[in-house]
């Protein structure tokens, strides 16, 4: 069996494709508000005042809950 075969199926699909480790993820500090990119292995820190509590920024996509 070659590759090519084993892999048609798989063309057409959307995977979901995490953060790559370079990627940084937004967020603000709770004490001084400031915006914060910080990467994977990086100190959870604000590089502003030296908070350690961040909050991740909320996504921009619509989330939709069906109610039961």
């Amino acid at each position: 069996m070659n590759q090519a075969s084993n892999t048609q199926g798989i063309t057409g699909t959307t995977a979901y494709n995490p953060p790559s480790r370079q990627e940084a993820m937004g967020y603000i500090c709770a004490d001084c508000g400031a915006k914060n990119e910080i990467r994977a292995r990086e100190p959870i820190r604000c590089r502003e005042c030296g908070h350690r509590i961040m909050y991740k920024k909320r996504t921009t996509r619509m989330v939709q809950f069906e109610a039961r």
